[in-house]
């Protein structure tokens, strides 16, 4: 299916983003994911289905000065 990924078009067969996260070997802390401008905690990824043409924004938490 196709999908946008930080505005960038993506292929996937991911069907949740918790097969999403491990697709993109997301790490286990520190991340956030938002599907049509909609945040989703990391407790709702395996229910929350990826749909065709889903807007998808990922966020990495990043440390430093």
């Amino acid at each position: 299916m196709d999908i946008k990924i930080n505005n960038k078009a993506t292929s996937t067969t991911a069907t949740n983003l918790q097969v999403l996260s491990e697709e993109m070997n997301l790490p286990e802390k520190g991340v956030a994911i938002a599907i049509n401008n909609k945040m989703i905690p990391r407790t709702e990824w395996v229910q929350t289905t990826i749909e065709e043409g889903a807007d998808i924004v990922i966020i990495k938490a990043a440390c430093g000065g």
